[in-house]
């Protein structure tokens, strides 16, 4: 088929045609092909012997995806592959054994058992770990592409590296090319997706060097691409996107496939831009062995697949212009099968994952935040001047983009000004986010380093991901935790499991700083939410949340040199208030996570917090000792997850009595597992029942009089105490 290519495209696409394919290619090629089919075919024969668990294959993909592995380079460009991708793994030099030790569930180097088969990764390929979910990889990539071209713009950055070693200031080398090209591929059902969408739109904006490969086989399970799609055909929806490349293709033609992709990659090499092949493919077999495709395909349409199969057409290619004799064909095929059969002997042999490496890449190993590294001390010789939490955070910020040029900054408003004429001209002030916390950094690190991300947080999420998995450290900002829901799937599905699904091969060690909270006066429904509790069910990622200046400062500084991906949660009450102001500790100073502070010592009740309940308690435990003369120990436990039950635990020892309060709702809320905890594994150092303060179970109201009286306040932790201190 034709190249079609954006008319309103700054740059045409290239003319050039790609050096035909010499006779020892196309044997390879076919080779590859026929490699994965008879993976398929060994896996489906394996399910049914119940040697295996699930089986999903490349059945009918395997010219286009043969294709683009013979247009890339292995270890050089960077792929994110979906499930369907055998055959463009192997053509990169992924292994059949390697593909099938992952069907056992064998402790296999992709994922050490943890992910289903066809869940590609391997490092020095440059193949990165992929979940299950649908689009959520494309983003990956985009982020990945930005990495790759932000390196080459900045070899300083590349230099530096990732943090390893457990010492934040020993780096590694990040390997970079200034022609490399990402490539990233879904099913035609996929394109449904808002993350499909939002990749398109940043890696046309962007100019970004990333290939998108549309495999479109007809059918999203059993819904077929009419359901899906307008019209039936991405390509017509995609064709006004600026500065691609586009091709539309027969993807169970090797040739066609191969031209298409070569003039794709060209494309992307010489940074004209992203391109997006859509490959017209079939689906011989059933989505999975969990599904059959005669429910819902009738046998007509069946047959006529059959007839394009890529196997089938590549095989009379190759006797037909005299590439391959018949019995040089049978010969290859015998020698593929037997390759197949020897790996399969090979993985049912294989070791099993041990029970005891369960919990092994759940977090980093190398630079935990809870290391001692992360305790130092404030500098000596400090500006004396108190300054809000908004401020220290700000001042944290601006060092570490000193002194790490890895760090990028972006999120919706949090540049000065996107327009850099503007930005350069001085004429504007500029906005530096919502709160103004990233204020001023965009004018002194550059549009490179600083930079508004379109108003999508999965996008915001999603990129970050693909940035930190190529080595850079982004920092972004969710400009309301109201608004984080649209963001949860890349968080859950992606950004918390890379490492433990990937057996350590992969991570994403980034942050997100995310303002949270009530107390506002008029904050209502969708600027005062917390829900904290939801993330912090989330092995694989760690959640802190400051109450003062010193703390958030102290606690992001450790969140961006650490090794693990960072939910850093900002109380907006608190970003200007009087409590907890500090003077700036200095560019070294950091507080290790999992490590409460008590900020009351007392001996009759305990009542342990967090966030802007940490005042509000204070505020009660002054006035009990002063009224009723109850001493009260109040600690805050800054972080999350990990959170400290130590110190808990020796508070209750000495006090006997526990309250455990939190700004979110009462039931399913952060407090109930602490309070479970101690009711557990404290009861007999327990004097009276453990106690929770916190929000009535409904939102938060506009009206301030509503909104009090849905908040937990000072009088509710007061009254709470005062009650149980009569046990």
């Amino acid at each position: 088929m034709a190249t079609k290519t954006n008319p309103s495209a700054e740059v045409s696409a290239p003319e050039e045609t790609a050096a035909p394919l010499t006779r020892q290619q196309l044997v390879a090629f076919y080779r590859l092909m026929y490699l994965s089919r008879k993976t398929d075919d060994r896996e489906i024969l394996l399910k049914r012997q119940q040697k295996i668990y699930f089986q999903i294959s490349c059945a009918g993909h395997e010219a286009l995806l043969v294709a683009a592995g013979m247009a890339m380079k292995p270890g050089y460009d960077w792929f994110f592959p979906y499930y369907r991708d055998r055959a463009i793994c192997l053509a990169l030099g992924n292994t059949v054994e390697d593909q099938l030790l992952q069907a056992v569930g064998a402790d296999d180097p992709a994922s050490g058992g943890r992910q289903m088969p066809s869940h590609w990764t391997n490092t020095r390929l440059h193949i990165v770990s992929p979940s299950s979910s649908t689009a959520t990889q494309l983003l990956h990539g985009v982020g990945c592409a930005e990495a790759g071209v932000y390196f080459t713009k900045h070899p300083e950055a590349a230099a530096a590296g990732e943090f390893g070693d457990g010492d934040y200031r020993k780096f590694k080398n990040v390997t970079f090319h200034s022609d490399e090209v990402v490539y990233a591929s879904v099913g035609e059902g996929s394109t449904s997706q808002g993350e499909f969408w939002e990749a398109l739109n940043t890696a046309s904006n962007a100019k970004l060097p990333i290939i998108f490969v549309v495999e479109d086989n007809g059918y999203a399970i059993s819904t077929p691409v009419e359901t899906n799609t307008p019209g039936g055909n991405i390509s017509r929806l995609v064709a006004n996107f600026p500065n691609f490349h586009f091709e539309e293709v027969d993807g169970t033609d090797a040739i066609a496939s191969y031209e298409a992709m070569q003039r794709a990659v060209a494309y992307c090499r010489a940074r004209k831009g992203p391109a997006l092949v859509h490959g017209h493919v079939i689906r011989p077999y059933s989505h999975s062995l969990s599904d059959d495709e005669r429910l819902y395909r009738v046998a007509e349409e069946l047959e006529a697949d059959a007839l394009r199969d890529p196997i089938s057409r590549m095989q009379v290619h190759l006797l037909q212009n005299g590439i391959l004799t018949e019995d040089e064909l049978h010969t290859l095929e015998r020698d593929v099968t037997a390759e197949v059969q020897q790996a399969a002997d090979n993985a049912l042999l294989a070791p099993l994952p041990t029970i005891e490496n369960i919990e092994k890449h759940v977090y980093s190993e190398a630079l935990k935040p809870i290391s001692s590294v992360f305790a130092t001390a404030p500098a000596e010789n400090l500006d004396v001047t108190e300054r809000t939490m908004a401020d220290l955070i700000n001042s944290t910020l601006r060092d570490e983009m000193r002194r790490d040029s890895r760090i990028v900054i972006f999120g919706e408003d949090v540049a000065d000004v996107s327009r850099d004429q503007h930005l350069k001209s001085g004429k504007l002030k500029g906005k530096g986010g919502v709160f103004k916390l990233t204020s001023g950094l965009q004018a002194e690190f550059g549009s490179d380093r600083v930079f508004n991300s379109p108003l999508a947080e999965a996008n915001i999420v999603g990129r970050a991901i693909g940035m930190a998995v190529r080595g850079m450290k982004p920092v972004v900002e969710i400009q309301f935790f109201d608004y984080i829901w649209p963001a949860m799937h890349q968080m859950r599905n992606e950004m918390s499991v890379m490492r433990w699904r990937s057996n350590g091969n992969y991570s994403c060690p980034l942050v997100m700083r995310v303002p949270i909270g009530g107390y506002l006066t008029g904050g209502s429904i969708y600027h005062s939410q917390s829900g904290e509790s939801i993330f912090a069910h989330t092995p694989g990622v760690r959640i802190v949340m400051p109450c003062n200046a010193l703390d958030a400062a102290g606690l992001l500084r450790t969140a961006i040199r650490c090794d693990d991906p960072v939910l850093f949660l900002e109380h907006k009450r608190l970003y200007r208030e009087t409590y907890g102001r500090a003077q700036y500790p200095g560019p070294e100073y950091a507080i290790p996570f999992g490590k409460a502070h008590t900020v009351r010592e007392g001996k009759d009740v305990t009542i342990v917090t967090y966030g802007a309940v940490v005042p509000r308690a204070l505020q009660a435990a002054q006035r009990l000792e002063r009224e009723k003369g109850i001493s009260v120990e109040l600690i805050d436990l800054r972080s999350l997850a990990p959170y400290d039950f130590e110190a808990i635990a020796e508070s209750v020892r000495k006090t006997n009595r526990v309250i455990v309060a939190h700004e979110d709702m009462m039931s399913w809320g952060y407090g109930a597992e602490i309070a479970a905890r101690i009711a557990d594994e404290l009861f007999y150092d327990l004097d009276a029942p453990v106690r929770r303060v916190a929000s009535m179970d409904t939102f938060v109201a506009y009206q301030p009089i509503l909104e009090d009286a849905i908040l937990p306040q000072p009088d509710d932790l007061f009254n709470a105490v005062a009650e149980l201190a009569m046990f």
